[in-house]
């Protein structure tokens, strides 16, 4: 065969050339948009499903939690269940406690300290020593406090409680409140601000993975960090004896439960925000009625 001329090489090139860019812009217009850049040169790409299979689903969010209802009759009955007074939406019980059916219950659970009468059930080395090798308490309560400064050991702690808060979510309860929160202030400067919040944040993302709302109890220096924490709600004690409502409920849109134990507290919390926070004032071990004690009021 002969050879192709000169002339007639570079016609044909140019022809094939306009053929190849008409190719690209077609191809170009009519691919399928995709989120990510090509992978660059060396870099593995995924193969493609082979024939009988079929790429993951994408996981969705389950349903929002639902929070307390604002301004609503709350009740806090810690000390024992009892049957709630007419008007009460709200209702606070130890996790061992039913749930009241119809109300929005919300479940205690010790969260950063040990029960007085729980502290052989947990690990040794999860109880908080001090240099000495003395274990922390909480004198107000005798109540040794849990050890959460390492990754390590707050998974361990969680993992026990994250027990509980499924408990919780069994019994028909809508929302945890964890408490103690503020026992890094009681730990003789050895546990930290910042492990008390990366511990709470394993609570509240696994007490969302069960559809349960999770309340900060206390700690209204800790406020403003509630949504990096994880947290729906408040539930203060106090909060009106020592001027601190504002604090909880400029970070939690009102969405406050307040428990005040004196007179003047429960005056200056209802005088505040009394058309605001849901507020009860209670006696200060919480009694049920019927012992001597027992003391509930409202706003």
């Amino acid at each position: 065969m002969s050879a192709v001329p000169a002339r007639a090489r570079r016609l044909l090139l140019a022809l094939l050339g306009g053929v190849l860019l008409l190719a690209g812009l077609a191809y170009l217009l009519n691919r399928p948009s995709t989120p990510d850049e090509p992978a660059a040169a060396g870099t593995p790409t995924a193969s493609p499903p082979t024939a009988g299979t079929s790429s993951p689903a994408p996981t969705s969010p389950g349903p929002p939690v639902r929070l307390p209802p604002l301004h609503a009759g709350f009740d806090y009955q810690l000390g024992g269940p009892y049957p709630p007074a007419a008007g009460v939406e709200i209702v606070v019980r130890d996790r061992t406690a039913p749930a009241v059916n119809g109300l929005y219950n919300v479940c205690y659970v010790n969260a950063f300290q040990a029960q007085p009468d729980e502290q052989d059930q947990w690990d040794q080395d999860l109880l908080l020593k001090d240099k000495a090798g003395k274990t922390v308490i909480d004198e107000d309560w005798d109540e040794p406090l849990l050890d959460l400064r390492t990754a390590g050991k707050r998974q361990r702690i969680a993992t026990k409680v994250n027990g509980w808060i499924d408990g919780c979510a069994a019994s028909g309860y809508q929302a945890i409140e964890p408490d103690n929160y503020d026992s890094y202030t009681r730990s003789k400067n050895l546990l930290t601000a910042d492990q008390a919040k990366e511990f709470l944040t394993l609570l509240a993302t696994h007490a969302h993975q069960r559809n349960l709302a999770i309340g900060q109890k206390n700690t209204a220096d800790l406020a403003a960090d509630r949504k990096s924490v994880g947290l729906d709600f408040a539930v203060s004690e106090e909060c009106g004896q020592y001027d601190e409502c504002a604090a909880y409920a400029d970070a939690f849109g009102n969405h406050v439960l307040v428990i005040e134990y004196t007179a003047a507290g429960l005056r200056k919390a209802c005088d505040a925000f009394g058309n605001k926070l849901s507020i009860v004032r209670r006696d200060l071990d919480v009694t049920p009625p019927g012992t001597p004690d027992h003391l509930r009021e409202t706003c």
